[in-house]
């Protein structure tokens, strides 16, 4: 079901929706957190569509600030969906214009879940501070992507001289899979010294210095940077060992090659995941993510990175190859 409702206020949108709940025998019970999505005018979509296939996972209240002109007149257009597409959610999304252009706690407080956590989510641009934002204020999660930035280098400085404890960036949640594989082989072989770990993918991917840096610092090796010879995103990790090499190779979007001292090459499954599983993942958790933490403040500034930038690395060519953020 969806209404809609034009120059509105919180007020009414809040009153509109507890009238749907109650007449189609909704309820809120099974609620387990707000999530507000602050999204740009034309890029809501695809986050939407994300945070409605993982509210099957963790039912939400769904919140959507989609800013528009600032310069408007003052206005507050809002459309209310529950079941059907909405998924185990209620979708809200709130078309603000003039003073209603900029998402404030205010704006949305009466649209908020009561006793329940709160989670920020900016889907495209990154706050200059998002503990600092009026919604991040209030949020217990704070979600960026610093891989949908212009200039993610750049952004992810500015993460690290802003974190918070509770921030956290979707450019680290890709890595999941490969962080597991990689503990896991390593955990197999015996003790040896890594003295150089190498990560080949985009320049544009911020998850390949994020790789980098945590590698490095938690081996106690330098990190080299092979960020050009394909526009992919993250598609190799080199373990340089003095009893040889470990070596994580995905050519394209599911199947790995994993080569390590110890045995013969292995097949294994490392597929590029959704935007929606990611965002589910990091909706299990609403502690600080401390792991994310210490590899933007501490790894990145310690450990040395070297980067290639003209590489004329001969690649496998893959007709289903990655996204350049990807990893």
């Amino acid at each position: 079901m969806l209404f809609e409702l034009k120059n509105t206020t919180a007020s009414a949108i809040d009153k509109k929706l507890n009238q749907v709940l109650e007449d189609s025998g909704n309820t809120t019970t099974s609620r387990v957190l707000t999530l507000v999505i602050l999204a740009e005018q034309g890029h809501s979509k695809l986050a939407v569509e994300a945070a409605q296939q993982a509210s099957h996972e963790h039912p939400s209240r769904i919140i959507v600030h989609i800013a528009h002109e600032a310069d408007a007149e003052d206005r507050l257009d809002a459309e209310i969906s529950v079941g059907g597409e909405a998924g185990a959610s209620e979708v809200i999304i709130l078309r603000g214009y003039g003073k209603a252009s900029r998402a404030t706690e205010s704006l949305i407080s009466a649209l908020l879940l009561p006793d329940s956590p709160i989670v920020a989510w900016w889907p495209h641009s990154v706050p200059e501070n998002a503990s600092e934002h009026s919604i991040g204020k209030i949020a217990q999660r704070r979600i960026t992507d610093s891989a949908r930035a212009q200039d993610p280098m750049m952004v992810l400085r500015q993460l690290a001289k802003t974190y918070t404890a509770g921030d956290t960036d979707l450019a680290w949640i890709r890595l999941t899979l490969w962080r597991i594989q990689l503990a896991a082989v390593l955990d197999q072989l015996p003790a040896a010294k890594v003295k150089r770990v190498s990560v080949a993918g985009s320049s544009k991917s911020p998850s390949v210095v994020l790789l980098g840096a945590w590698l490095g610092y938690k081996l106690g090796a330098g990190v080299h940077l092979t960020t050009k010879g394909a526009d992919r995103g993250l598609y190799r990790v080199a373990l340089e060992r003095e009893d040889g090499k470990v070596i994580l190779y995905r050519p394209g979007r599911s199947i790995a090659t994993l080569t390590s001292p110890i045995g013969p090459d292995q097949q294994i499954s490392l597929p590029v995941r959704s935007l929606a599983e990611c965002l589910a993942e990091e909706l299990r958790r609403l502690d600080p993510d401390k792991v994310y933490g210490e590899v933007l403040t501490q790894a990145i500034p310690a450990v040395e990175m070297v980067v290639d930038m003209n590489a004329a690395e001969v690649i496998d060519e893959v007709e289903d190859f990655t996204e350049e953020y990807d990893a």
